[in-house]
């Protein structure tokens, strides 16, 4: 009976681990369609290409190298264990421990289904820098950068952090980021921040007497899909960073994630829609899909916590962020054509900091010293790589590539040709 019931519970937490991981996984999608919906026509094959390459150097790079850094027990010449192999003694142990913990506090899943939902998270971090980018950055040069982002630079930060170990064997953290606000947010704008100061603006974006131009985005349409693709994701995101289903306690903590993400994504849209009217007199349909994504960054480092009405007050936090901060980025002439360094890098902060107003055990200082370890982490490394990348590949297209598109310089195709011709 005790054989049956941690049988049961294995599989239950293994599946969920997994369609959660699957759910994240289709964040590739969100993010593939937020960006190409954002740039202009001419540069939508391009990016549409940077985002499904970066997921599968992403996965790569993470099976080769990066879960065993972070982690330990790579998978690239061992292979994966798909189901748990215990001798009898072996589940009897499990078992005795489960009998004193309470067969609601046992997490055991396949190794395969933790690797599996940790590398979507991988490239969800990656994601983040391709719509920073766009539009100016040479592809393969972009792609060289993907291989030690995901292989590298992350998975070093994320040993620090959710594996536990020492940074650079000097201090322990003592910091709290549920699924990720900091430790994937924010590690991905501070990758993308420092490429955009090596990379500069794209050309007309600022006058020179410094007025900034909008470059509007082609197509809406499918930056909006984009948006409702990634929270449908997120509840994966989210939800699934609870490691496991069994247990009434634990079912109750999982609806209330996906229940807090849900309200902080909404409160984040109205914030920003909201402020829009308020500062430009219009309501800006980028900045409601921008502010329902910055909700969802500012309520990842604690979803469980929260009641709903403190959740959608700090989406609602972060949709006001977003509105000034992409403004202010544009005075400090940082070119961002998605607005990702503010969604998932300022806002990405304020989730972090947020944190101790629900979970009694993190500290401000905690969450400081946790934040500014993954920032100047990533943001060292990240400069370093780009700045070799640019004295051996270069990073930037000629101007006149940019001029007629980076599809066509980089991938020798549009994607709306017949509109081109037609327009032409």
């Amino acid at each position: 009976m005790e054989n049956n019931i941690f049988e049961l519970q294995y599989a239950l937490d293994t599946f969920y681990f997994l369609v959660c991981g699957a759910l994240v996984m289709w964040m590739a999608a969100g993010f593939a369609m937020l960006e190409s919906g954002l740039v202009r026509a001419k540069n939508t094959v391009e990016i549409l290409t940077k985002n499904v390459a970066l997921y599968a150097i992403a996965c790569t790079m993470y099976l080769a190298c990066g879960y065993e850094l972070m982690y330990g027990g790579g998978y690239f010449l061992s292979g994966i264990t798909t189901v748990a192999e215990m001798d009898d003694a072996a589940v009897a142990a499990v078992l005795e421990a489960s009998r004193k913990a309470g067969f609601a506090e046992m997490s055991e899943y396949s190794k395969a289904a933790d690797f599996f939902f940790q590398v979507v998270f991988v490239a969800t971090a990656m994601s983040i820098v391709s719509g920073a980018v766009a539009e100016r950055m040479k592809l393969w040069t972009f792609l060289a950068f993907a291989v030690v982002m995901t292989g590298l630079i992350y998975p070093l930060e994320g040993s620090w952090t959710w594996g536990g170990k020492p940074v650079f064997g000097l201090y322990e953290l003592s910091y709290s980021d549920y699924a990720g606000s900091g430790i994937v947010h924010l590690a991905g704008a501070a990758a993308a921040l420092a490429g955009v100061l090596l990379l500069g603006p794209r050309k007309g974006k600022y006058t020179p007497d410094g007025k900034v131009v909008a470059i509007p985005g082609a197509n809406l349409p499918l930056a909006a899909l984009g948006m409702f693709i990634l929270w449908l994701g997120w509840f994966g995101f989210n939800g699934g960073s609870t490691l496991k289903l069994g247990g009434i306690a634990v079912a109750n903590e999982v609806a209330n994630v996906f229940l807090n993400t849900n309200a902080a994504a909404a409160g984040g849209l109205i914030a920003a829609l909201v402020t829009s009217r308020l500062a430009f007199g219009k309501a800006d349909l980028t900045m409601a899909v921008n502010g329902a994504l910055a909700g969802l960054v500012a309520i990842t480092a604690e979803p469980a916590d929260p009641t709903p009405l403190l959740a959608t007050l700090i989406g609602a936090v972060g949709g006001v962020l977003v509105v000034f901060s992409v403004v202010f980025m544009d005075r400090l002439r940082i070119d961002d054509p998605v607005g990702a360094i503010s969604v998932h890098g300022v806002v990405g902060i304020w989730g972090i900091l947020a944190v101790p107003l629900s979970d009694a055990e993190a500290t401000f200082v905690g969450q400081l010293v946790g934040m500014l370890t993954i920032f100047v982490w990533v943001f060292a490394a990240s400069l370093v790589t780009w700045a070799v990348l640019k004295a051996t590949m270069g990073i930037r297209v000629s101007e006149e590539e940019e001029f007629e598109g980076v599809d066509l310089a980089e991938c020798g195709m549009e994607a709306y040709p017949e509109f081109v011709k037609a327009g032409s």
